[in-house]
């Protein structure tokens, strides 16, 4: 995930989740440990589509559904693919048996967060440093993969065990599965 994407998820994360929406780039920059040109040039297009307003030393959030979706269009999933395998396993047998350090990614995460699928589901997403576990319990297998796991940023584990609702979005936008429609038509309800 690229430096953009890490202060976009923060900033939409503050907003959705803790309803704050005034920032200072000076707070933001020093809270992810970025440069203060780096959080600048992350509001740039924003700021040009009318999803956040600088004024003076602060920003605010004036559009938040603008924000998911450029945020969305930019995001590349594709890229954080680390690891992929096909097991012939249910769904609820692959999540169970994931390491206990791994955050749910894309349906998995959905369910486990509202406690419901809206589709059936056949791919678990999972964001994952240790490899070596992973491929020891799931050793890599040809055909289409039903266990993907992407690389987390250095960032993901200030919001715990699970994904900010803003890159649940954001990820379940960029899911190329028929599911994926059902999964953020659900999600776009719970969040606005």
């Amino acid at each position: 995930m690229t430096k953009k994407e890490i202060i976009w998820r923060e900033i939409l994360y503050q907003a959705l989740e803790r309803k704050v929406f005034k920032f200072t780039q000076k707070n933001l920059a020093e809270k992810l440990g970025f440069s203060l040109s780096t959080v600048f040039n992350a509001l740039k297009v924003p700021r040009q589509a009318g999803a956040v307003k600088v004024s003076g030393r602060f920003f605010e959030v004036v559009d938040m559904e603008k924000l998911l979706a450029i945020w969305a269009t930019y995001r590349n999933l594709a890229k954080e693919v680390i690891y992929q395998t096909r097991l012939d396993l249910p769904v609820s047998q692959i999540v169970g048996q994931l390491p206990a350090e791994v955050v749910l990614g894309g349906y998995s995460a959905y369910q486990a967060r509202f406690k419901e699928a809206p589709a059936d589901y056949d791919k678990v997403y999972v964001y994952a440093d240790n490899l070596a576990e992973i491929k020891k319990r799931f050793p890599k297998q040809s055909g289409g993969p039903s266990l993907i796991v992407l690389k987390p940023d250095a960032n993901l584990k200030n919001y715990g065990q699970r994904l900010t609702l803003a890159q649940l979005f954001v990820d379940l936008w960029n899911l190329k599965e028929w599911q994926a429609k059902d999964f953020l038509e659900s999600l776009k309800k719970k969040i606005f």
